[in-house]
């Protein structure tokens, strides 16, 4: 069955058919197909298309579509859209002619992948809202931990592990707040548009918007037809996300490795080797690092369809389901992989603690010492970076220290050899001080409790 015809001598090649069609990745549009063309049905009956008992016969038709298990069996129909409607036509006969009553497919293609995106941008939000309680859980398990800040993969400072997650928090924070916009971008009703110059029925848009729960219509009926940021803008939020994951997960595959050995990564979220049998491979952590380059690539591929698009409508535009629905899916199982490894993670606390006291982590601390003591700091940074280089020649670590070595520095330099002391300086907010981290953690905690609402 087709849309359209009566200008064609011949139907198209089977070579196009099987070239254009998009039945085989376009069917997971099924619900919002049918969600959408059930409140078309309901348009139609208020401008007088249909009949009550003609829309209820229409509506009734799609729910029996909806449930019907063997609905793709043999299906070789042009894409989701033509198959729900040789379906109706199954179910009610001629009536099904009158469903696409001043309805372009344009604007149900556009409609049904914004509804999809909105219940994906809520399926992705509520993952890392999953992934964000496990953090801070994470957090909880060893709130006085110590372990190395890394500036260019290089000790710098010494942190609490809950400030180093709560750093993870906030970029994951942030994703979550990215698809709550892609949410909303997405969340305005096409319906009306037409092909590309508006529909020729006087359609209630606005009633149409509240039957489908959508915040408001899209304001001009070209840009509808054209329009793909909001697929750009999910393919974005989830590129980010994956960003953030692939982030953490390199920092715990190499804090697991036994050159650090901060780490213990559950036996269930590891694998082994065929070869050698002492070994335990952070799997998870890879594949998540891995399937980020794909949640990109189709945030790439979708920018270089649309890049060199004439208005309005170009077939082009089919490109756009497969790289959302690859991200959608590479998006979803790296968070669910996440959560599972954030939550079985295990911290050996004296590793990490004594590759801080065996560096010079606590360099600053001292430099800071002298300028409050009345030092210019860049003096005070000459005459530490001197003290590290005298200690480092003679292979002596901070805690090798006397008070006579530092006769030359303020008293308090002395107690803040240990990397401990140096941290209870910095209580500022957003710092790592002992008393700044239980806010920020308390403060997560409520932004979460807000997140799930």
């Amino acid at each position: 069955m087709k849309l359209w015809g009566g200008r064609f001598e011949s139907g198209p090649s089977e070579v196009f058919e099987r070239f254009s069609g998009s039945l085989h990745f376009d069917r997971r549009l099924l619900d919002a197909d049918i969600r959408g063309s059930q409140a078309w049905a309901r348009a139609l009956e208020r401008v007088g298309i249909l009949t009550p008992g003609e829309r209820e016969q229409i509506v009734a038709a799609f729910d029996r579509i909806r449930q019907d298990a063997g609905l793709f069996e043999g299906a070789a129909d042009e894409d989701v859209h033509t198959l729900v409607i040789r379906k109706l036509k199954e179910h009610v006969g001629e009536l099904a002619d009158k469903i696409h009553t001043g309805r372009s497919r344009n604007e149900q293609v556009s409609l049904d992948t914004r509804l999809w995106v909105r219940e994906e941008c809520g399926r992705a939000r509520g993952l890392l809202v999953a992934l964000l309680e496990a953090l801070l859980d994470a957090a909880a398990r060893w709130p006085e931990a110590v372990i190395p800040g890394y500036t260019h993969l290089r000790r710098a400072q010494p942190v609490l592990w809950a400030h180093y997650l709560l750093a993870y928090f906030e970029m994951f924070a942030r994703d979550w707040e990215r698809f709550g916009e892609a949410r909303r971008r997405a969340n305005v009703l096409p319906l009306g548009s037409g092909a590309l110059a508006g529909s020729g029925f006087p359609f209630d848009r606005e009633e149409m918007a509240r039957d489908l729960g959508f915040d408001g219509i899209t304001a001009n009926s070209m840009d509808v037809s054209a329009d793909r940021d909001f697929v750009l803008d999910f393919l974005y939020a989830a590129s980010c996300a994956m960003l953030h994951l692939s982030r953490l997960a390199e920092d715990w595959i190499l804090y697991s490795s036994e050159e650090f050995g901060w780490l213990e990564l559950a036996d269930e979220v590891t694998s082994g080797s065929s070869l050698m049998p002492q070994k335990k491979n952070p799997d998870s952590l890879e594949l998540i690092r891995g399937k980020t380059g794909r949640v990109i690539g189709a945030l790439t591929s979708l920018f270089i369809t649309v890049k060199g698009l004439p208005l309005t409508y170009n077939r082009d535009m089919q490109e756009d389901k497969e790289p959302l629905f690859e991200a959608a899916d590479q998006l979803a199982g790296s968070l669910e992989m996440a959560c599972v490894v954030a939550a079985s993670i295990r911290l050996n606390p004296a590793r990490p603690l004594a590759a801080v006291e065996e560096s010079w982590a606590v360099a600053t601390d001292l430099a800071e010492a002298l300028a409050r003591s009345g030092v210019p700091f860049h003096q005070a940074h000459q005459r530490v970076g001197r003290l590290v280089l005298e200690n480092l020649r003679q292979g002596k670590r901070p805690r090798d220290l006397t008070a006579d070595d530092l006769r030359d520095f303020p008293p308090e330099c002395l107690a803040l050899l240990d990397p401990r002391k140096g941290i209870e300086s910095r209580e500022l907010p957003g710092g790592t001080g002992p008393r700044a981290v239980a806010d920020a953690l308390e403060t997560a905690r409520k932004r979460l409790a807000g997140m799930r609402g």
